[in-house]
């Protein structure tokens, strides 16, 4: 149980969904839900989006044979289905049966920034995009994508799909990303990103301008604003996602949940030592509070370390916490 300072509480409804008889998640990169509060598992088994009723009901399943690797979902409030697929360098739009209605990026066609995997970084900033990561809704209905992994920018698009401008560079200064990994836009159109290897969340106005940063995390994954201006973030910690040739200090800080206001004071953080337990976390990747306030959780458990048995396999990679109320 997680208890905050705006009585935040929470408690881990185990064994929560019910996914059909031999199907497998494999690990959970993203998780949203609709205006009915159905749950979107953006999984990389092989019916990669999965969706449920809140009591966790299988309803439906889309998206096989079209997706690379899923990283990123988001839900418009019309319930639009936003999904990122890095391997292949696109954003593709849906609607919420899974009819692709736009695609942004050109797939496997990546932006000219210097990366190539496994020999060289991210050189510098180019347009959309190389290697994608996640996107977020400002009020009007633009889009704002952070492009982290090959490239070190957030791009934003109109409402209609069209390029208008990109901002950062690799680094660490102000303005600057090492991973641009989640990003979430506030009802003021204060864009806040997850600068992932830097440690740290970024605050921008919504054309770009640096505002502050906060330091208070580890490795955020994710981000999600609720109604009440609560801003949840994934941390990934220092443990998953790790060359496993490489010794963790044993008191390097696991993976957990942070909810901060939008002046980014910590509230509340929960998840422990144990990463396997119910209501822990290995490799916090998508983080989503749905309208009642209860949180949902994906993490990459296989990906993060358990492909090389840091964690056993059928780990938790999707945590339902029900928000606890008077």
């Amino acid at each position: 149980m997680a208890v905050g300072r705006n009585k935040l509480e929470y408690e881990v409804l185990e064994g929560w969904e019910k996914l059909p008889e031999g199907w497998s998640f494999v690990e959970v990169a993203g998780v949203a839900t609709d205006s009915q509060d159905r749950v979107y598992a953006f999984n990389r088994g092989d019916h990669p989006m999965i969706v449920f009723d809140r009591d966790g009901n299988f309803l439906d399943a889309w998206g096989e044979g079209v997706f690379t690797n899923a990283h990123g979902i988001f839900i418009g409030p019309d319930d639009t289905v936003y999904a990122v697929d890095n391997f292949d360098h696109t954003v593709r739009i849906f609607d919420r049966d899974g009819t692709l209605k736009q695609t942004l990026g050109k797939k496997d066609t990546p932006s000219d920034t210097g990366f190539v995997p496994g020999k060289s970084p991210v050189r510098r900033r180019a347009g959309p995009f190389n290697r994608v990561t996640n996107l977020a809704l400002g009020t009007g209905g633009e889009m704002y994508v952070a492009d982290g992994y090959g490239n070190a920018a957030v791009h934003r698009f109109t409402a209609a799909g069209e390029y208008e401008f990109s901002w950062g560079e690799p680094g660490s200064g102000p303005g600057e990303f090492v991973l641009p990994h989640g990003i979430a836009v506030d009802k003021r159109n204060t864009v806040y990103v997850a600068d992932r290897e830097n440690s740290r969340i970024q605050v921008f106005d919504a054309d770009g301008r640096y505002l502050t940063e906060w330091n208070n995390v580890t490795r955020p994954d994710d981000l999600f604003i609720d109604d009440d201006e609560n801003l949840f973030v994934a941390e990934l910690g220092e443990r998953a996602g790790i060359d496993p040739s490489v010794t963790v200090p044993p008191h390097a800080p696991h993976a957990s949940v942070a909810i901060l206001t939008l002046d980014g004071e910590l509230q509340t953080r929960f998840g422990g030592e144990d990463a396997v337990a119910p209501g822990n976390f290995f490799a916090p990747h998508g983080i989503w509070a749905d309208s009642r306030g209860d949180l949902y959780v994906s993490e990459v458990t296989y990906s993060g370390g358990g492909r090389f048995g840091l964690v056993p396999l059928d780990c938790h990679s999707l945590q339902k916490f029900v928000r606890i109320r008077d």
